[in-house]
């Protein structure tokens, strides 16, 4: 793959794994733009895994004690300090988990369609920008009732769709039970660590299965670069949501999906 494939890649998917704006629609688009032959499943564990790598780092302090107060809160059956949130990012991937299982077929080759993209481009950034809009701001994420989680993991899994976002649409979820704007793009962030585990582990048995060769030193570079630019945007994200608002991303992804539609229509 040529380095600047790999560089511009490894930044994009970095960048809009968090913000709500859709990677897929990126992955898609830069490609086409420039020509490019497709990336390749080891390529795309990789820069996930620099995702993941960024996300466990930044929460690094608060995950250290959401898994001792969840380890306590079992053997005490009771609550237990931060157990609940670790509870409620538990309780809220099995909804994206067991769609996964069931329609990850159909997904991935009935749903990946430009135009299916650009649809859920614009449509879930509109419902964003209207969630935004009309949210209340008054909760943080320990304030989340089971039947909240519940609700943001349903919309978790919607983002199965390609073009969706799942950062986008579960912040939307977040902002639509009052949230405020940093609270629910943490819970946002947290949510997000289990589900790239999970499909992480899914496409590395597919990249095991298929005994293709692996270019490492590729593959490191496009991880170290998705981790950096993924810290670097969930550090500035969470400093700077609460005055910006959603809006700019909504615009963007109008654009986006505007674009998209111009191409492929």
């Amino acid at each position: 793959m040529p380095i600047e494939q790999t560089f511009f890649l490894a930044l994009l998917q970095g960048l809009t794994e968090f913000l709500p704006i859709s990677s897929s629609a990126h992955l898609i688009l830069l490609p086409l733009l420039n020509g490019w032959k497709d990336q390749g499943l080891a390529f795309d564990i990789a820069v996930h895994l620099g995702s993941l790598t960024a996300v466990v780092w930044y929460f690094r302090h608060e995950l250290i004690t959401m898994s001792k107060d969840w380890t306590s809160s079992v053997v005490q059956r009771q609550s237990v300090g931060e157990s609940r949130l670790a509870w409620a990012v538990l309780l809220g991937t099995i909804p994206v988990g067991l769609v996964g299982l069931i329609f990850h077929d159909f997904i991935s080759t009935e749903l990946r369609s430009p135009l299916v993209i650009a649809a859920t481009t614009i449509g879930f950034g509109l419902l964003l920008g209207w969630a935004d809009w009309k949210a209340k701001q008054v909760r943080n994420e320990h304030s989340l009732t089971w039947g909240d989680v519940a609700f943001v993991g349903i919309a978790q899994a919607i983002a199965l769709i390609p073009g969706t976002s799942r950062s986008g649409i579960t912040m939307t979820a977040g902002l639509i039970l009052g949230l405020e704007r940093a609270a629910a793009a943490r819970f946002s962030f947290l949510l997000s660590i289990p589900v790239i585990v999970l499909s992480g582990g899914l496409e590395t048995v597919k990249l095991i299965k298929a005994e293709t060769a692996v270019d490492w030193m590729t593959l490191l570079l496009a991880t170290g670069l998705s981790a950096v630019a993924a810290y670097l945007c969930i550090y500035l994200f969470l400093k700077l949501i609460s005055r910006m608002g959603m809006w700019p991303f909504v615009a963007y992804r109008l654009v986006l999906g505007a674009v998209l539609l111009y191409l492929f229509l």
